[in-house]
């Protein structure tokens, strides 16, 4: 019996016989291609620092203040103002110790200018000896690692801690004859898993964050509440404690003022302002005593040099400056007004890659902690007023899980909530993490997934998505 087929059975059996070597030889292709790469970090962007200039628009008075504050920004510290061995100009502050962290604002935020935060060589591993202190550099601070400071988790009787235990002491020094005391036992600590570290935030901006009503802030989380339900997603404002509240764990540091309204700098949110976050910073990180802080966090009689407190309002203008406003003000006062007139940083021109690579931010979920845009009130500050910035931060602590937490609590900040780090600059930061435990943005982002982690959920929405696409999101964040 033969096989005769119809015209249009031809037809088609000539076609599929014609079009089999292609598809086959096609598929053949597609098998053997190579896969798309395995997304990573493309690393600190290049160019010109994006941040570390005025707001845009200040006025001549305005600008004057923002230059010279940051020239006290920039000052280096000795004990009593009589080192002299620095390049002219820069050593001129007093107050240094008798514990310190390190001798100047700038040097440890420094990346990628003044007022951002740890640059590529830790200046720590140096001024731990610098003019004939007697300090051993602790095993933590290396000198392509980030500027850290240490905490202690716990007291010897097991209560809390969660203080600052400066890295160094002013013992050595010429202009601390007769202070003999010892750093503290890092390595006992380091052995007994009892100490956690911090490295410095950037403070780009500040103002435009310091100036955002509370309701603002309240309004913009609110409107993301259905997404963060269904993601897990909760977070909550840390205030300053009500008078009598009990919200306020002994040892923690709490240095708001109890007026219930929302606290926002620092990594735990923990500081109500700039001001007091200057102000803390000084006597906590240099040891300079001041107006907010005015007493010596070591009382040793021995290593007291200078009458207190070492930093406070001038009542006569020094003619340091074109500036009588910083003249007469404290350090404090200044470094308040350095990042209070301080532009946030500038992103990069947008590409293909990082437009979808944000399109991807937000479909992934990060955008409901690091939300985009913010609107400030009415402000002092010519045409800062009503003024819309983009941080990428609620200013809220989350839950990060038992991966991130330091069993540090922070004003009504538990051991493991952190503020939503602000992304704004994050193209041109060399460490992550409230640690500095890594240089790799990708590693970072994985490790915002651990046990009870809020970011669980967005974390696993990252890992879902294709190569292509996480590589996009990598690509737009270095472009912030």
């Amino acid at each position: 019996m033969s096989l005769r087929l119809t015209p249009l059975q031809l037809a088609w059996t000539t076609a599929i016989m014609l079009s089999a070597p292609a598809y086959f030889a096609h598929k053949a292709i597609a098998q053997t291609s190579p896969a798309s790469p395995a997304p990573h970090d493309p690393g600190v962007r290049g160019g010109p620092a994006g941040a570390g200039g005025p707001l845009p628009g200040l006025g001549p008075a305005e600008l004057n203040f923002f230059n010279a504050a940051l020239a006290r920004f920039r000052e280096v510290d000795s004990v009593s103002g009589t080192i002299n061995d620095a390049p002219a100009g820069t050593q001129n502050g007093s107050g240094l110790g008798p514990r310190f962290n390190f001798n100047s604002c700038a040097g440890c935020h420094a990346q990628p200018a003044a007022g951002g935060t740890s640059p590529s060589t830790n200046p720590q591993v140096a001024v731990g000896t610098l003019d004939g202190a007697q300090n051993a550099v602790p095993s933590f601070i290396t000198l392509h690692g980030p500027v850290r400071e240490a905490r202690f988790i716990a007291n010897p009787d097991g209560t809390p801690d969660g203080g600052v235990h400066n890295l160094f002491v002013i013992s050595g020094r010429p202009d601390a004859k007769g202070c003999n005391i010892a750093q503290p036992n890092f390595a006992q600590a380091l052995s007994q898993n009892n100490i956690i570290f911090r490295i410095p935030t950037t403070l780009f901006g500040g103002g435009l964050v310091e100036n955002t009503p509370d309701i603002n802030l309240e309004n913009d989380a609110a409107a993301a509440a259905s997404p963060r339900q269904t993601a897990g997603v909760s977070g909550e404002f840390n205030r300053s404690a009500n008078e009598g509240s009990g919200a306020v764990t002994p040892g923690t540091f709490n240095l708001s003022a109890n007026d219930g309204t929302i606290s926002r700098f620092g990594w735990k949110a923990q500081n109500k302002s700039l001001l007091m976050f200057a102000g803390e910073a000084y006597n906590v990180e240099q040891g300079v005593t001041n107006e907010i802080f005015p007493n010596e966090r070591d009382d040793t009689a021995s290593c007291q040099y200078n009458p207190l407190p070492e930093d406070a309002t001038n009542l006569v203008d020094t003619g340091l400056s074109n500036s009588p406003a910083s003249d007469l003000s404290s350090d404090i006062v200044n470094f308040a007004a350095f990042m209070r007139l301080s532009a946030g940083p500038k992103p990069a021109p947008a590409t293909a890659s990082t437009t979808r690579g944000q399109q991807a931010f937000a479909n992934v979920g990060c955008n409901l902690c690091h939300i985009a845009h913010h609107t400030t009130a009415r402000s002092i500050f010519t045409n800062q007023s009503n003024v819309p910035y983009s941080p990428y931060s609620d200013f809220e602590v989350h839950d990060m899980g038992t991966g991130l937490q330091d069993q540090v609590a922070q004003g009504q900040a538990t051991g493991d909530q952190f503020r939503t780090a602000p992304l704004w600059g994050v193209g041109q930061r060399l460490f992550f993490l409230h640690d500095g435990r890594t240089q790799d943005l990708l590693q970072a982002i994985e490790a915002h997934s651990s046990s009870g982690s809020e970011a669980n959920t967005v974390i696993g929405n990252f890992n879902a998505l294709p190569a292509p696409s996480r590589q996009d999101i990598l690509n737009f964040l270095r472009s912030l």
